[in-house]
């Protein structure tokens, strides 16, 4: 019986007889047990290869009349058959041509076979497109102007400001928040994460910080840029929809704080906690003792829960049954509930499962609104991408360190630790992780700190040409004017603007000008990162020069760029470990 006599006989899709064979990245045609097994396709009924005893039984194939043939076929050997009306073959010997041959059977459903495959895949393509278009329709996002970047780069650290407001929207949400919110930011998370993807670090910044919010640029509906005006002296969360003030108001906000520079944001509301949490199945979460909070409605056990939904959000927003029930600790229990939340989405059981996949990236996108530089679906898995290189266990949680208001007799907003926090905003801006990192960086680390490890040039000898690239207008003249009149680099030249914007002070030099720059680098205050072996140019007498470049970290003449090489000491957890809240 050939395959396709058997496939209607057992009621087997011909394509199902051919199976794709690991060994060989080939498909074979593969019988049932009880026909003769063959590792190539068979013949064409009616052609010599079929002779045998029962070679035709099981057909109902018809015999067309036969010729005789001038070989002797063995009396069991069938001749040759040709189609009604078709022209008789000549014999052999006598041939005009050669014929081509027909597609065997098993061919036909190999062609069969890729063909459907081709279609499926094809079909699959579009349906992604189309799906990916589909989400793209479900982000929100903002234009914030020069608050941020226009788009993201996958070779570069980025800081994210992640945003949890207050505003009630959607059903089940009445009781909480105020009611009449215009969207406050109520929880705020800066990410920083490292150029190397070795690290992050996720600062909290606590919404009862007191801070003086600057001017603002908002877009408005109509195309037009209105400038919202700063206030001084206010709380955190005042930085967003007060006044109509948009995310890139926050983001500004954090950057007058801290120093940082704030890429991208991203913001959700009181449902986003809800859906997410459901689209991964729940989120893992502990407390050190039971909880029946009345103000959240939040009640678990003592020990570990799963929590979704109305629960899950209720848990971030409990803060009677923690700590000192204030917003500090509140932070920390938020802190816990974010790691839980990376590990579940980076398990296996979230990547390796399609529905789950789904539900996640229709609820992430229909929650989130995100700044336009990252608004595209595909932009936002590239940072979600990047993010998952970082391992669990050096993702950072800390909080700007504070004080309790020293002009509040009633302790309700804190300040700034000026003594403690400025270390720790260096650090991030350093790209310093705040955990141990592989021995690989930290050989790299020495490498880089060796550049600044030998001789030193006299100051007069230093040849350099000065470029602004990055710094406020008029830097390189006033560093040409320092370097000169200061501290005796009297072969010095200013070039006016680089062809490039850098955002750190940069200062390149050949092999043999090394004691020359690290002369420069001990005057500039400059760490061995900025020290970039390479070339040097020709200044305006044609003699070799190095090159100092002013990046946007530049903060005057005379005043040092050091950058940390070590994180200051925090209260700090990571996202790999799970702590009980008490």
């Amino acid at each position: 019986m050939d395959a396709q006599g058997r496939g209607r006989a057992d009621n087997i899709d011909p394509a199902d007889q051919w199976v794709l064979n690991p060994n060989t990245g080939e498909y074979e045609l593969r019988l049932t047990p009880s026909a003769p097994q063959s590792g190539v396709p068979r013949p064409r009924r009616g052609s010599p290869a079929n002779a045998g005893p029962g070679a035709g039984a099981g057909t109902r194939a018809r015999r067309a009349p036969e010729r005789e043939s001038p070989a002797k076929p063995g009396p069991d050997v069938p001749g040759p058959r040709r189609r009604r009306g078709a022209p008789a073959e000549p014999p052999p010997g006598r041939r005009k041509g050669r014929t081509q041959p027909k597609k065997s059977k098993a061919k036909k459903i190999l062609l069969w076979t890729g063909g459907s495959m081709a279609f499926v895949l094809v079909a699959v393509s579009a349906a992604g497109y189309l799906y990916l278009k589909h989400l793209e329709g479900n982000v929100s996002t903002t234009d914030v102007g020069s608050a941020g970047k226009k788009g993201f780069s996958k070779d570069e650290a980025f800081n994210i400001l992640i945003i949890g407001t207050d505003k009630r929207t959607g059903a089940g949400n009445e009781g909480y928040g105020d009611a009449g919110s215009v969207g406050h930011a109520d929880t705020n998370i800066l990410l920083h994460v490292s150029k190397d993807r070795t690290n992050a670090t996720a600062l909290s910044i606590p919404r009862d910080l007191i801070v003086d919010v600057p001017d603002c640029p908002t877009k408005q509906s109509d195309g037009t840029t209105k400038v919202i005006p700063g206030t001084q002296n206010v709380r955190f969360n005042t930085s967003l929809g007060q006044d109509g003030r948009d995310p890139g108001c926050t983001m500004r906000t954090v950057k007058a704080v801290t120093g940082i520079p704030v890429d991208h944001f991203m913001m959700a509301d009181f449902n986003a906690v809800k859906t997410l949490t459901s689209a991964v199945g729940g989120v893992d979460v502990c407390v050190a003792h039971a909880v029946n909070d009345k103000e959240s409605h939040l009640k678990l056990p003592a020990g570990k829960s799963t929590v979704k939904g109305e629960q899950a959000l209720a848990f971030v927003r409990t803060r009677h049954s923690f700590g000192n029930q204030g917003d500090l600790d509140r932070i920390k229990v938020q802190q816990q509930f974010l790691g839980s939340l990376m590990r579940k989405m980076a398990s296996g059981d979230t990547l390796s499962n399609p529905a789950k996949l789904f539900s996640l990236a229709e609820a992430a996108t229909k929650a989130l609104t995100v700044d336009t530089g990252i608004g595209k679906v595909s932009t936002l898995k590239d940072v979600a991408l990047e993010l998952k290189r970082v391992p669990t266990k050096n993702i950072t949680f800390t909080t700007v360190p504070v004080l309790d208001n020293p002009a509040e007799k009633v302790k309700a907003t804190v300040v700034v630790n000026q003594s403690q926090a400025p270390a720790v905003f260096d650090a991030i801006k350093s790209d310093v992780s705040f955990t141990a990192v592989k021995q690989k960086e930290k050989k790299e680390k020495a490498e880089v700190a060796a550049r600044l490890k030998g001789t030193r040039s006299a100051a007069a000898d230093i040849r350099v040409d000065v470029y602004n690239g990055g710094a406020p207008a008029g830097s390189a003249q006033e560093t040409l004017n320092w370097l000169q009149n200061t501290e005796g680099v009297l072969k010095s030249s200013q070039l006016g603007n680089a062809d490039a914007t850098l955002s750190k002070t940069t200062l390149e030099y050949s092999p043999d000008q090394a004691d020359q720059a690290r002369k420069l680098a001990d005057l500039m205050g400059l760490s061995a990162s900025a020290l970039k072996p390479g070339k040097s140019e020709k200044n305006s007498q044609g003699l070799p020069a190095i090159v100092l470049t002013l990046g946007k970290d530049f903060k005057g003449a005379g005043v040092s760029l050091t950058t940390p090489t070590k994180a200051p000491e925090v209260d700090k957890s990571t996202a790999d470990k799970t702590v009980c809240a008490s």
